[in-house]
């Protein structure tokens, strides 16, 4: 672990997850970020407020100190501090935070058009071959797909300022779409869809 990141990080042991991340070019802390977020919205879920809140602390630690100011990773954090304050009666310092997280999250478009794709493992041939034929037509098509996940992302920032219900799935919907690969895709759907709050 490098000077920089502080001791915070090392609390998980090395695994095969975190020596692919860390081949790939991610660094430790693009992972624990993740893994902490995942915990706090899967303890969020089961009403384990005290767990989410202690995940998604530790989470912020992590974002503050490590992760650029503009990357969508920010937001993320922060609406999910904001769930935090609201369980504690703290309503006007979260609606201050989902407001925050919505101007951070109005930087989305930026982070995609400037997104690192990594090529795919293909099963076939074919798909090995087509993939390479039409890439560009394959990286934009995956920047649309990712713009559509931005706007509805926004959208749920937005109801949860408000304190109404978010009518898309966020969480639940990360376990099906979460990228094997470790790229700038991976970070940006873990921003979009690990807010806790989602239908």
């Amino acid at each position: 672990m490098s000077m920089s990141e502080p001791h915070i990080l090392a609390s998980r042991s090395e695994d095969t997850e975190m020596r692919a991340a860390l081949r790939a070019g991610w660094k430790r802390r693009d992972l624990h970020w993740e893994r902490l977020q995942e915990e706090g919205c899967a303890c969020f879920d089961k009403g384990d407020l005290a767990g989410a809140a202690r995940a998604w602390r530790r989470a912020s630690w992590v974002a503050l100190l490590l992760l650029p100011a503009r990357d969508p990773r920010q937001a993320t954090t922060l609406a999910n501090r904001a769930h935090i304050d609201r369980l504690a009666g703290r309503e006007a310092r979260a609606r201050a935070r989902f407001a925050r997280a919505g101007q951070i999250w109005g930087n989305a478009d930026d982070f995609i058009a400037g997104m690192t794709i990594a090529r795919r493992a293909r099963s076939s041939l074919f798909h090995l071959r087509m993939e390479a034929l039409h890439w560009s037509t394959y990286e934009d098509n995956l920047r649309k797909r990712f713009r559509a996940f931005a706007a509805e992302t926004a959208d749920a920032l937005e109801a949860l300022g408000r304190g109404e219900a978010v009518a898309c799935r966020l969480h639940s919907r990360w376990r099906g779409e979460k990228p094997s690969i470790f790229d700038d895709t991976r970070k940006f759907l873990s921003a979009a869809l690990l807010v806790g709050g989602g239908a």
